[in-house]
């Protein structure tokens, strides 16, 4: 990943307050299936594995990183 890109994280279950609190950054909604979609965007690939080992710590379970293309983002 090279320069800022806006990412789609989908993580199962619920995110509670103070963890959707603590992504101000970021879009959080409910997605189908007791998922949940954080949109947002990236500056660099140490941001998103940084991202990615927090909720790893925090024993949430991510089922997919998507880009999301420049005509769908926020």
């Amino acid at each position: 990943m090279t320069g800022s890109q806006v990412v789609e994280i989908v993580v199962r279950g619920r995110l509670g307050h103070d963890l959707v609190a603590a992504l101000d950054d970021f879009a959080v909604e409910e997605a189908p299936e007791g998922c949940t979609r954080v949109v947002g965007t990236i500056p660099d690939q140490a941001r998103l594995i940084g991202l990615l080992e927090m909720l790893d710590q925090l024993h949430i379970e991510v089922v997919s990183v998507n880009p999301v293309p420049a005509r769908e983002a926020l």
